[in-house]
Order: C-alpha cells, then structure tokens, then sequence
C-alpha cells in the first residue's frame, strides 16, 4: 500500500526545484498522488476495507489543500504540476 523508499526518492528528483528540496507544495502533492494512486489499486481487491478508505480519504483532502494554496500563491506553478501529475482539473 505504501510507496518504497526508492520510489519516494524518484518522485521527490523530479518534482525539487533544488537538492535537497522535499518540502515544496509540488513534492508534498507528489508523494500524495502517489500514496493515492496505490492506495486506489488497493481499493479494487479490497472493497470493504473500510478503515483505509478513510486515509485516503484523508489524504485527498490534503493533496486538495495543497493545491488550493499553490493555486493562490503561483498559478503557473499549479498549471504546471495538475499537468505533470494528470489530475481532473
């Protein structure tokens, strides 16, 4: 369900605008979409699972979040980002 600590390292390369970066708005919504998309893999075998249903619920409200913020502060940023990531927005 979780995402490997090799994949999580490819994701933050290409979503850092510089070394070391892991904190940035395209990182944190990065890592999210990943989380989600594996935990939506999860969700076709597993229909009743009930209580994980509920962190990813949680965890698209905050990828929701994050959006909304870097929308506001830099909206070719977020254009950038829902394009790269192939979100419905």
């Amino acid at each position: 369900m979780s995402i490997t600590q090799a994949r999580k390292q490819e994701v933050i390369a290409k979503f850092a605008k510089g070394t070391g970066d892991t904190g940035s708005p395209e990182v944190q919504i990065a890592i999210l979409s990943e989380r989600i998309s594996n935990l939506t893999e999860h969700f076709k075998s597993h229909a009743k699972d009930n209580h994980s249903r509920r962190g990813l619920l949680k965890m698209v409200s905050q990828r929701r979040s994050l959006l909304d913020y870097l929308k506001k502060k830099d909206e070719a940023r977020y254009r950038a980002v829902v394009e790269q990531l192939g979100l419905r927005r």
